[in-house]
């Protein structure tokens, strides 16, 4: 069994993020002005770097950081608009994993570190057109069982060219290329960040936003991922997914949405069928916040075939908590339920066992225990903030099948040999402890750690209680 302290070679991506946000830091209230208030605020550094706008560097009196002059390269003198901007992103994360699939497989404890490094460009022609390229490097260091989500090494991740116009009361947005996509809570549609390498899509994308409403549509092939020399990542050619979504605010700020979207795939493989699978997904979600309470609550029906076999396959997904605003460390209280259909009559004609599609890494857990199939899923915790850039939350999950007939999955819905069948509901009990920390602007930092108690149907399976650990810190620039 390998140790749960790594060496320090494993941690040497750490130190160099820590070095990097020092000196930014450092910068930071070397270069302050507290004169200049009334300026607009610099973007914040989001996970998706091409949703950041830096034309606000504009304004010389906003480059108050180094290295600024790298991240407004102005293209025409005469328009502020016209520019280039340069940035970074580096992530390291330990992680050790006692029992990857709860044990089943003989498959060892493991310890690790997951580094990924992206670099990008965002040019700006003018204020209607852009393009955005994106490399991404994604190493794993000393992993027991290495996968197509955890090595990339040097490849393309984004790359499209962005069309933006306002008129008619609306404003249209249209990309083409290589791109990402993130829906809500990112249950079912997302960019995969949990995971070292994330998820990216060929596709034509068109956005029309008008009032209260917004109107999505787009075409797509999921990327394949290859790691045999650099830039060999290539568009599934047996993998398209296409998608309809119209949202509406409603009651003030709220949201009101929903989405049809066609899953296609050619040698599709579930437990009670195989061939092409073509999956259409029918998805409603209502969320939003009213006197300290939110809640996000979401449903998804789908139907099709997959060769010769009908597909009948549902979920539902609710997260609500209410927020002690006025109170010490601001707790929140808060509530999740999730539930997704299994197969529950094998060999029928019919299969029950609900698609996850794209679903995020870190929706129930970052140890990859829980997959979004064949579940029902109570999730009681609390979050509260002892201090102004630190968050924490403790939470216990209860977890069940839907029908005992089909398996348990893992993440993102891999099932585990020898549970279909037998058996009984009940899959077991995690507590999950995680703190998330904000040293500045530039640098975050997280632990995460999972305890799960397995039931008798995973101990019979080969499995066995399992516990994980996650330390990540992340730089961006």
């Amino acid at each position: 069994m390998m140790s749960l302290t790594p060496d320090w070679a494993r941690l040497r991506g750490f130190w160099i993020v820590l070095s990097i946000a020092a000196f930014s830091a450092g910068a930071d209230s070397a270069f302050a002005d507290d004169g200049d208030a009334t300026l607009p605020k610099r973007p914040a550094i989001l996970a998706n770097r091409w949703a950041e706008d830096w034309s606000v560097l504009a304004d010389p009196r906003l480059r108050t950081e180094p290295f600024d002059e790298l991240k407004y390269i102005p293209l025409w003198a005469t328009d502020p608009k016209s520019y280039i901007s340069l940035g970074a992103t580096l992530r390291e994360r330990f992680e050790y994993n006692n029992a990857a699939g709860f044990g089943t497989g003989n498959t060892p404890a493991d310890s690790y570190l997951l580094q990924r490094l992206q670099v990008h460009a965002d040019v700006h022609f003018n204020e209607n057109w852009r393009t955005f390229i994106q490399l991404e490097d994604d190493r794993s260091f000393h992993k027991f069982n290495v996968t197509s989500v955890d090595q990339d090494r040097l490849d393309l991740r984004l790359a499209f060219l962005e069309y933006v116009n306002t008129f008619s009361g609306g404003t249209l947005k249209a990309r083409i290329g290589r791109q990402d996509f993130a829906f809500d809570l990112q249950r079912f549609v997302s960019s995969r960040d949990g995971p070292n390498v994330r998820q990216s899509f060929d596709a034509l994308w068109a956005d029309w936003e008008t009032g209260a409403w917004r109107f999505i549509g787009f075409v797509s092939r999921p990327v394949q991922y290859f790691d045999g020399r650099p830039f060999d990542d290539t568009s599934n050619d047996n993998f398209r997914f296409s998608t309809l979504r119209v949202e509406r605010k409603v009651l003030g700020d709220n949201e009101l949405s929903g989405y049809y979207s066609l899953y296609e795939r050619s040698n599709a493989r579930y437990l009670d069928a195989l061939g092409e699978e073509h999956r259409h997904v029918f998805d409603v979600r209502f969320a939003g916040n009213a006197q300290h309470f939110d809640w996000d609550l979401e449903a998804m029906g789908q139907v099709g075939q997959v060769g010769t076999t009908d597909i009948r396959a549902w979920a539902v997904g609710a997260r609500t908590g209410y927020t002690f605003a006025n109170a010490p460390w601001q707790p929140r209280l808060g509530v999740q339920f999730d539930a997704a259909s299994g197969d529950r009559r094998p060999a029928d004609g019919t299969l029950g066992t609900f698609n996850p599609l794209f679903p995020n890494g870190y929706y129930f857990t970052l140890a990859g225990y829980t997959g979004y199939v064949n579940l029902v899923h109570l999730k009681p915790s609390i979050t509260v903030s002892p201090a102004e850039r630190l968050k924490v939350m403790g939470a216990i999950g209860l977890q069940w099948r839907e029908t005992t007939a089909d398996a348990i999955y893992v993440q993102p819905n891999v099932p585990i040999a020898g549970t279909a069948g037998v058996g009984s509901n009940w899959t077991g009990a995690y507590g999950q402890l995680r703190l998330d920390y904000a040293f500045n602007d530039h640098l975050t930092g997280a632990i995460e750690a999972v305890h799960f108690e397995v039931g008798d149907t995973i101990i019979r399976a080969g499995g066995h209680t399992s516990n994980y650990l996650g330390v990540q810190l992340q730089y961006g620039w």
